[in-house]
């Protein structure tokens, strides 16, 4: 019998990757096949002992046991060690030719409810009156009419809707907003807040460990999509939070953080329904042509 195939220090990735050869699809034999690779260099690298790998594996399952339909650990803790940050960049490469992409992050876990331009998102009023306005348009600057701008934030306090049902009235600072025939939209809302990420399961824990905090700059989400072209996922950060410089989840793009200054106009506040004095965040959004074969497409 031979043994060359059997398993060994020395060839224990090669033996893994080669059990996936028959692997149907192309697509996962490779990706398959590289995560052996890497994942066994770096249990060498390391010399993990069978402690530390009872505790990654204690640490995997209470990550998994934590989500459910409001609450995803897992992409906290792909968030905080960057590869939410790494999958976003290489697939909405831009060039510096159209609005950067980031993080979705963990909260949209509802359907943003329908508004009409102008609409006040903050069901709750609080917080610092802030009118938000902005234009989509393609890469040569064309209005893109009807495209749609899906918008979401936290309170005055940091926290999402869904994370204080009993608190907040459900779709609050939420909204899904379509722009009118020269691109443009605007809504009422309040000026976000820098807050932590949840850090009262296994990802805090880890955070803790390692010194970090948890903290995010305050900024609006945004979602902006148009037929034919590429939908982008996006912040805008507030120029004069706190943490602009270490987010917890590295989702900070210096193209990406605006001046929101404040405005002391009684009679224009009026004129939009905000108490004055109120603040401004112009969000401007660029989105390159979808060039790619759709699915089905012939």
């Amino acid at each position: 019998m031979s043994t060359s195939g059997l398993f060994s220090e020395e060839h224990s990735a090669e033996v893994v990757a080669a059990s996936f050869a028959d692997t149907p699809d192309p697509r996962l034999r490779q990706v398959l096949t590289s995560l052996v690779q890497h994942l066994h260099a770096f249990v060498k690298d390391v010399e993990l002992t069978e402690e530390e790998w009872a505790v990654a594996i204690d640490f995997l399952t209470r990550t998994g046991q934590l989500s459910d339909d409001v609450r995803q650990e897992f992409i906290l803790l792909s968030d905080v060690l960057g590869v939410s940050m790494l999958v976003e960049t290489i697939n909405h490469r831009s060039g510096g030719t159209a609005t950067e992409s980031t993080v979705l992050g963990p909260f949209h876990v509802v359907e943003s409810p329908p508004r009409a331009l102008g609409d006040d998102i903050a069901l709750d009023g609080k917080g610092t009156p802030c009118l938000v306005s902005g234009r989509v348009t393609g890469p040569g600057g064309e209005p893109l009419a009807g495209a749609s701008v899906d918008v979401w934030q936290t309170n005055e306090d940091g926290f999402y809707d869904v994370q204080q049902p009993d608190v907040q009235p459900a779709g609050n600072l939420r909204g899904m907003f379509t722009v009118d025939g020269d691109g443009r939209f605007w809504f009422r809302s309040v000026v976000p807040r820098y807050y932590p990420i949840p850090d009262d399961g296994p990802v805090g824990q880890l955070l803790a460990a390692t010194g970090r905090h948890p903290y995010r700059p305050a900024h609006l989400h945004v979602i902006v999509a148009a037929p034919g072209h590429r939908t982008v996922t996006t912040h805008v950060f507030v120029a004069d939070s706190p943490y602009l410089d270490s987010d917890a989840v590295f989702g900070v793009k210096e193209s990406l953080v605006r001046e929101v200054p404040e405005v002391d106009d009684p009679a224009r506040a009026a004129e939009l329904g905000l108490t004055n004095p109120f603040r401004t965040l112009t969000v401007d959004l660029s989105l390159l042509r979808d060039d790619r074969v759709q699915p089905g497409a012939p």
